[in-house]
């Protein structure tokens, strides 16, 4: 995305619409493939959905990823001051061959976006997902001063003319034992959150260490020619091992086992800082189609920022270095948070709303499987049994794994610890929004139990064992 400026920007959309929440929860179209029909040609399943999720647990899983992932790539003698300048990481020990999830926030402290950043070589970066941060990044390379250029390629669903890579992403406990066995030559032991160039199917491929299963996962990337050859290569050696390919639905429900809270509302609306950026900023990108779902409302945009604590990527912040928004997190430090937890769904409420489909009269609101938040992003208002507002609960799915409805929250610290019952409201409220996919349907309460995220025990092991060397 470059400049706009004979376009309509999103400070012109903002200031034609005379409620900002309620266009984004009713009026809008979600941009992201996961909401958006038609916007991928990965399939739905390759078998079904519920045999996929399996894989990831007892044999393993091959996603393609190729379509649904933005890319930005930095180059340059700035790029690594551009970056360090405006994220939250530190960056003391960063080199080539190393990778970490990357996150910025506006000047307030709050979230604008985060990516999965690639140390490719000296000068030059590469940035997977987080349309909200490319777009931060790139204003900023091209406003601030800094001596770098900047290549992109947003997803399919923003109709990109051309991919470049390929991007598969493989898991599982066999995971580790294809990989090895498809790599030719000597296969080098690559730490988590590493890097290493392999030869597959006699493709050039980079391989990053990375899991959302909790087992030694793999993410391949390479040149988008190749990735037939590779996807064949990769499904012919996991025959034995019991490989199955993933489709949408399986790779989008990983995150309430994984426990990844991906695209929260970006924080520029309102910091009077970033006016000059909305003003930048088209009305078409991907933060004027924000999709607010679900029970909570509010007044206030800010209602539905995050910061790092709420999404559980405050591990990631160090104050080593000077960027944007570092005096607010420091303050915000020493003060109450919400922080990011697993609800386990009471299981006689879910059949209940389920069952509601069959009885007369209007029914609760659909809950779809494996996937059943309907926005980008969902907000659900999560109480305490006294009524009490305590935090807000977001993505939403089904785990065959786990035989459990989950859904990621993040909440006031005095309801973080396991076991602490809750409600979340689900359903909106008036009979629903006037989003197209939302159907006319009344609320309820659920019951839920506050659990750790990620719920799934080899991946809270996987973390605790790793994420401390990233």
């Amino acid at each position: 995305m470059a400049s706009q400026s004979k376009q309509r920007s999103l400070a012109d959309l903002m200031s034609s619409v005379p409620n900002l929440i309620d266009y984004f929860y009713n009026d809008t179209v979600s941009p992201h493939s996961r909401t958006r029909p038609g916007a991928s040609p990965v399939p739905a399943e390759y078998s079904n959905w519920r045999n996929e999720q399996r894989a990831w647990r007892e044999t393993a899983v091959l996603f393609d990823q190729t379509h649904h992932m933005p890319e930005l790539f930095l180059k340059g003698k700035d790029a690594l001051r551009l970056l360090s300048d405006h994220g939250i990481n530190s960056f003391a020990n960063f080199e080539p061959g190393r990778a970490k999830q990357y996150v910025a926030c506006n000047h307030n402290g709050q979230v604008i976006g985060e990516s999965v950043l690639h140390y490719l070589r000296d000068g030059t970066f590469e940035l997977i997902s987080g349309m909200h941060l490319h777009n931060w990044l790139q204003y900023n390379a091209e406003n601030g001063g800094y001596d770098v250029s900047i290549f992109r390629e947003g997803p399919t669903s923003a109709e990109t003319p051309t991919r470049v890579n390929f991007r598969f992403g493989m898991d599982g406990p066999n995971a580790e034992k294809v990989f090895k066995e498809v790599a030719e030559g000597d296969v080098p032991d690559i730490p988590f959150f590493r890097t290493a160039q392999v030869r597959i199917a006699g493709c050039n491929v980079l391989a990053l260490r990375h899991g959302m299963a909790g087992h030694k996962g793999v993410e391949m990337s390479g040149r988008l020619e190749d990735g037939p050859a590779v996807r064949e290569a990769l499904l012919h050696a996991g025959e034995k091992y019991g490989l199955t390919p993933g489709g949408r639905l399986a790779y989008f429900s990983t995150l309430t086992e994984s426990g990844w809270m991906g695209y929260p509302l970006p924080a520029v609306y309102s910091d009077e800082k970033l006016k000059e950026y909305r003003e930048w900023l088209p009305a078409d990108s991907w933060e004027g189609n924000a999709q607010l779902a679900g029970s909570f409302r509010s007044t206030n945009i800010e209602d539905y920022y995050v910061t790092p604590w709420h999404i559980g990527v405050d591990r990631m912040m160090k104050f080593d270095h000077e960027f944007v928004g570092r005096k607010a997190l420091e303050k915000m430090s020493t003060g109450p948070l919400r922080r990011k937890v697993t609800l386990v769904w009471n299981k006689e409420d879910v059949a209940r709303i389920q069952a509601s489909m069959h009885e007369p009269g209007i029914p609760f609101r659909y809950l779809d499987l494996p996937v059943a938040s309907y926005g980008f992003p969902q907000a659900d208002a999560v109480h305490d049994t006294h009524g009490k507002l305590v935090g807000v609960s977001s993505f939403c799915g089904y785990s065959t794994n786990e035989r459990e409805t989950l859904s990621l929250a993040t909440l006031d610290d005095s309801q973080t610890t396991p076991g602490t019952q809750l409600l979340v409201t689900w359903g909106e409220p008036d009979g629903g929004s006037r989003k197209a996919h939302v159907e006319q349907h009344r609320q309820t309460q659920v019951r839920v139990t506050v659990a750790p995220a990620p719920y799934a025990a080899a991946v809270k092991k996987m973390k605790h064992e790793t994420l401390s060397k990233v």
